[in-house]
């Protein structure tokens, strides 16, 4: 990590922590990051958080509540006034109310919240929960600070060649073909590339393709930097080991990839990343299942990453002042609920399979690491089917409106009954001798339906009533289990 900021970063880093352990002498504070991938959950799993505190409900893990040592929870002004609020209560009326998922996160945001529990030795405190939730793949984009214009070239290059990508890849490489990076500088000619560039990354995201390593991640969220230089790149062909002259086509986009690490990448490790303290990364492994072997190996590429990126191990008193590390991290597999509940532990499973070549390496830092199946909104029940005078298990929900499955069609509105499948008893099975990914047999054909379908929020949940979850209380005794004691 130090090669990726400058001194001056770390100054300033330094700086920042002091006041944050001042502010916490007064006011304890644990500031979580809750970060994933596309589609992994991230909103309604802080949602969901924020309301077991404040709501209660069933959380027998979850040692402070079940005991009743928690007193109450009330939401407070977040302590960043730049950084826009968690809209807590709007995503909780979609999903209670509209029984609608709330849209994908897009840039970061915060949330406070103070928490009124009695210690184990008697009295009343409170811990403030500083809650950051931000795009998973902005984390991706943290190794490119260790990199300069051609090793990202070389990378992107290499992965847009992998065979599992050349069908979304060919418009780009073909564009990138008659490209001379040694060409004078050309606005026009940039704009195109980037644009190629950009809906090739669009496409490896898709449901079928299902890809997790995708940098730079601003150019599939852009925000309030959609067409700005800083956005207006593409990886080149170099060769040789000169810099590009100045002028050309490869000085323009090597000073654009440079200003993009300064203006988006560096003020977020800075500003906000730093300064986390504990960690969850929600991962939605079971739409790389869906989408087979190649998506599972670029999975476990994107969490290696993601784990390299962080600043990681115990805090003593000079690294809490001025270099703070993140001391647990978790790492959950979400939409348990798409599955019956005998599939729960081998899903875990799969997951710790991922991400044991990565902890074996990160685990010697002191941090705690956990592994978790969970659904932070439960949107099914489980029940049992008759399928030719046999008993199967079954899970029970309503489908979001256009899924299919079995040659059914669902409309959003009817409750069905489907059999999820059955992960295998031992991850081993998805994973050749070599290390390499089997994946799951996913039907007759490349074009079957998906096997997991996607469920609409429950219904029937009243505004005051806890929302139904699996393993939400692990995750919560993990992250603050220790912070409450």
């Amino acid at each position: 990590m130090a090669a990726r900021i400058t001194l001056l970063d770390e100054a300033r880093i330094g700086l920042r922590s002091l006041l944050d352990r001042v502010e916490d002498i007064a006011a304890p504070t644990v500031r979580l990051g809750v970060t994933g991938l596309s589609r992994a959950g991230k909103t309604v799993f802080t949602t969901a958080l924020v309301h077991a505190l404040i709501r209660g409900g069933r959380l027998p893990v979850f040692e402070p509540a079940n005991s009743g040592r928690i007193a109450g929870a009330d939401l407070k002004p977040q302590p960043d006034d730049a950084v826009p609020r968690f809209a807590y209560e709007d995503h909780l009326a979609q999903i209670i109310t509209q029984r609608q998922w709330p849209a994908s996160t897009t840039r970061i945001s915060e949330l406070r919240l103070a928490i009124r529990y009695a210690p184990r030795r008697g009295g009343m405190r409170t811990l403030t929960l500083d809650l950051v939730d931000y795009p998973g793949e902005w984390l991706l984009d943290l190794p490119l600070l260790d990199m300069s214009f051609a090793d990202f070239s070389r990378n992107s290059l290499d992965l847009a060649r992998d065979p599992a990508r050349a069908a979304m890849s060919a418009p780009f490489l073909a564009a990138l073909a008659a490209t001379d990076p040694a060409s004078a500088e050309n606005e026009t000619q940039a704009r195109a590339l980037a644009a190629r560039f950009t809906a090739y990354l669009a496409a490896c995201r898709g449901e079928r393709v299902a890809m997790s390593l995708l940098p730079p991640g601003r150019f599939l969220m852009p925000g309030d930097l959609e067409g700005s230089p800083a956005l207006t790149f593409a990886p080149l062909d170099l060769s040789g080991e000169t810099a590009p002259k100045a002028g050309s086509l490869g000085a323009m986009m090597a000073r654009r990839f440079e200003a993009y690490k300064n203006a988006v990448v560096r003020p977020f490790f800075r500003e906000h990343f730093a300064r986390l303290d504990r960690q969850i990364v929600l991962v939605d492994a079971l739409s790389a299942l869906n989408a087979g072997p190649a998506a599972l190996a670029d999975l476990e590429r994107a969490l290696d990453s993601i784990l390299t990126a962080f600043r990681l191990g115990r805090n003593n008193i000079a690294s809490a002042l001025f270099r703070p590390r993140i001391e647990r991290v978790l790492f959950a597999a979400t939409k348990a609920d798409h599955l019956h509940q005998t599939s729960h532990d081998r899903l875990e499973a799969i997951l710790q399979r991922l991400v044991d070549r990565a902890l074996l390496r990160a685990k010697a830092e002191g941090a705690l690491f956990d592994v978790a199946a969970l659904a932070a909104v439960r949107a099914t029940r489980e029940a049992s089917v008759n399928r030719g005078g046999t008993l199967i298990p079954a899970i029970v929900g309503t489908p979001e409106a256009g899924q299919s499955a079995g040659g059914q069609r669902f409309d959003g509105l009817a409750e069905v009954g489907v059999f999820p499948g059955e992960l295998p008893a031992s991850p081993d099975a998805l994973f050749a001798a070599d290390g390499g990914f089997i994946g799951l047999a996913s039907g007759d054909d490349a074009d079957s339906d998906f096997r997991f379908l996607r469920f609409r929020p429950p219904g029937g949940i009243g505004a005051g009533a806890a929302l139904p979850h699996i393993r939400l209380d692990r995750a919560l005794q993990f992250l603050l289990g220790d912070r409450l004691a």
